[in-house]
């Protein structure tokens, strides 16, 4: 078994998912946001990534309320994408496999807080189904010594500020950046190689 930080093969969903034509969303929570985001920018297929949050009991977010804990928001990415090129399986697929630990309650990393949970926000009954039935897949299979704390939350996204988008596009250089989100994209490129945007 491998640690998470060292990026894991895990088997791809068995779950079968049909998605509409034309770009969809995805949201996913797994610690900070810049390193899932640097992440799924390199695949194939994605449109967009934006930076924000999501899940919280207030009707909006910032930074420093959602850093606080008052709002219960976890720190997120929207993901946008084109199905015709890679599905929501695929997306899942990468999440568990290089952005994050899904065995951390409330942490990843260096970071600690609910604002660093891992969490899946779907967008519609058929994600929700995909997003079930892997995590289900994976407990089973027992990739982690510990269980798997990743949870289905209801949907939602508010976008983060400016100065967080893009963040390791823009600093590749700062020291959270080089110690803890570039081996993501190491993992990323090892552990699927087809994926990655020419």
């Amino acid at each position: 078994m491998a640690h998470a930080a060292e990026g894991i093969a895990i088997a791809a969903p068995k779950a079968p998912i049909t998605e509409p034509k034309g770009t969809q969303t995805a949201v996913f929570a797994g610690g900070c946001f810049w390193g899932i985001e640097g992440v799924f920018e390199r695949v194939k297929g994605v449109t967009s990534v934006e930076s924000g949050y999501s899940g919280g009991t207030k009707a909006s977010a910032d930074y420093d309320s959602v850093s606080s804990g008052i709002t219960d928001h976890a720190e997120s990415v929207r993901i946008r994408y084109n199905p015709a090129v890679v599905s929501y399986n695929d997306l899942l697929h990468i999440f568990f496999s290089v952005t994050h630990d899904p065995t951390q309650l409330n942490r990843q990393g260096p970071d600690t807080g609910r604002q660093y949970r891992t969490a899946i926000f779907p967008a519609n009954a058929a994600q929700r189904a995909a997003a079930s039935a892997y995590i289900a897949q994976l407990s089973k299979a027992k990739y982690w010594k510990k269980p798997i704390v990743t949870k289905i939350e209801g949907f939602s996204f508010y976008p983060a500020e400016g100065y967080h988008q893009d963040f390791m596009a823009k600093n590749p250089a700062h020291p959270y950046i080089v110690a803890w989100d570039k081996p993501k994209v190491a993992n990323l490129k090892r552990l699927f190689p087809n994926r990655i945007r020419s």
